[in-house]
């Protein structure tokens, strides 16, 4: 029985180095390549007639701008929608690279805690600049809550900072941890149905149900990721 770790190994498919940095393209990398052209091409196909009346190909792309506007619309105000196009970005980019890593002989590279917490310091410092931006030297207040009383400040300022700071971090592990864990699951659980002959039939039952689970958390995980931006957006254009 191979290990259920070996789903995770990363392997160069195109060797490359340019100096003494490798830039190969690996099989986390195509996946990612994948992902991008996947939901390039549903967008591109379902809205090429772009009737009134949709047809089931053209809802599936209404139906997912619909629920990222809404989110955008409910979580930041009317001025997110100028950062929407980005934020659909970011959900269709983890949507589909979830997704496509239940597809068996694919690799799921938001499973990787370097990818994930790359995209969530990446939004995070986005989000900063966003903040300082629009509010210049005002904007250190996220530190410190308006009508606070100042002899608090030794105590709310460093709970506030790193309350700030682990927002990359507890945006990146969640992703990571949940599509980690659940494809460990199925993995392990499929690793018993051959060596229990007629008896595999209870690990085909549980692995079917674990994969119905997995799609959903593919889908949440990626609604989680989008709308925790948000949040963050929210923060950096109206502080709280």
């Amino acid at each position: 029985m191979s290990s259920p770790l070996e789903q995770f190994k990363i392997e160069k498919i195109v060797p490359l180095k340019i100096g003494a940095y490798d830039v190969s393209l690996t099989n986390s990398g195509l996946f990612m390549l994948v992902a991008v052209a996947v939901a390039t091409l549903l967008l591109i196909v379902g809205m090429r007639r772009g009737s009134l009346v949709p047809s089931r190909l053209q809802s599936i792309p209404e139906i997912l701008y619909e629920v990222v506007a809404g989110m955008v619309r409910d979580n930041v105000g009317p001025e997110g929608k100028r950062y929407l196009p980005w934020i659909f970005s970011l959900f269709l980019f983890v949507l589909f690279g979830n997704l496509i890593g239940l597809v068996p002989y694919t690799f799921t590279f938001t499973s990787h805690i370097i990818v994930t917490f790359a995209m969530a310091a990446t939004i995070f410092l986005v989000v900063t600049l966003i903040g300082f931006i629009r509010h210049g030297t005002h904007y250190f207040r996220m530190f410190f809550p308006e009508g606070a009383p100042l002899a608090t400040a030794p105590v709310l300022i460093p709970i506030e900072l790193v309350s700030y700071l682990s927002r990359p971090i507890s945006l990146g592990v969640r992703l990571f941890a949940n599509m980690t864990v659940g494809h460990l699951m199925l993995a392990v659980v499929g690793g018993f149905v051959v060596p229990l002959g007629l008896f595999g039939i209870l690990p085909v039952a549980f692995l079917t149900a674990i994969t119905a689970l997995e799609f959903m958390i593919a889908v949440i995980q990626a609604y989680v990721f989008a709308i925790l931006t948000c949040i963050y957006l929210n923060d950096a254009l109206n502080m709280h």
